[in-house]
């Protein structure tokens, strides 16, 4: 084991509360493309901003239907080693949460309980009516798109969403405060996969080194807080994360 991952072992070892800041970059090496990179979605279909989706049926339907062709890649995804090594160390009560801008699921999946999952941008593998806020499972409505091609509706008069944060979406305000309060109680901030150029929620880990946590970063490619950092690898992320966790 080389210096710098002998640093990010010690790190977690020596920690008393540990959380995890997750991008794209964890969920890329199960298969699930970065919607920013090259051929990623959003170089390929401008965004659906959240007042267009309000005020426009076709938009409505345009969503759903982008919705529905992405989902036959992230149906097959698994949780990869990164997913199964933070997992462990929220088993072990070392690390605290996880906040993530990920909407795929897959740090559930791979064991952390859901109330210690932080999702700053939503969660794509259920909806929720904007109205009423009533949850609805995506077969059923699947089912009934495949069938009409018409955006669901809620029994309320609502329109029905994927339970994600849109561009042009009020951040989720208990998520946020959630995340601030995880933040400003750590020792050890360890953001993995993330371009960090997101804001507000990029602001994470730069609010935990003022606090006085650690921060390591993880990310195959360089980011503007890496001169901030107590330790930055540039590396892939599942391997090194299973490196230093013993997985």
């Amino acid at each position: 084991m080389d210096a710098d991952l002998t640093q990010f072992r010690d790190s977690i070892e020596d920690a008393g509360r540990i959380v995890f800041f997750t991008g794209a970059g964890i969920s890329t090496e199960s298969g699930i493309p970065d919607f920013r990179s090259p051929g990623g979605i959003w170089t390929r279909f401008r965004p659906i901003d959240f007042a267009e989706f309000m005020a426009s049926r076709e938009a409505r339907r345009e969503a759903w239907r982008r919705k529905f062709e992405t989902d036959k890649t992230l149906s097959i995804a698994k949780p990869n080693d990164g997913h199964a090594a933070i997992a462990r160390l929220v088993r072990q009560s070392k690390a605290s949460c996880v906040i993530t801008q990920n909407i795929d699921g897959l740090h559930q999946a791979s064991g952390v309980p859901d109330e210690q999952v932080i999702e700053l941008h939503g969660n794509t593998t259920y909806a929720h009516c904007l109205g009423c806020r009533q949850r609805y499972e995506l077969e059923p409505i699947r089912e009934q798109f495949e069938r009409d091609g018409e955006p669901p509706d809620c029994h309320c008069g609502g329109y029905v969403k994927t339970a994600t944060i849109s561009f042009g979406q009020a951040m989720p305000e208990a998520e946020m405060a959630r995340a601030e309060a995880e933040t400003n109680a750590c020792d050890l901030f360890v953001a993995v996969g993330s371009s960090l150029v997101v804001y507000p929620a990029a602001g994470f880990p730069a609010l935990a080194k003022r606090r006085g946590a650690r921060l390591v970063i993880l990310n195959r490619e360089p980011t503007d807080l890496d001169p901030i950092a107590d330790l930055v690898l540039h590396r892939e992320i599942g391997p090194t994360l299973a490196s230093v966790t013993g997985t």
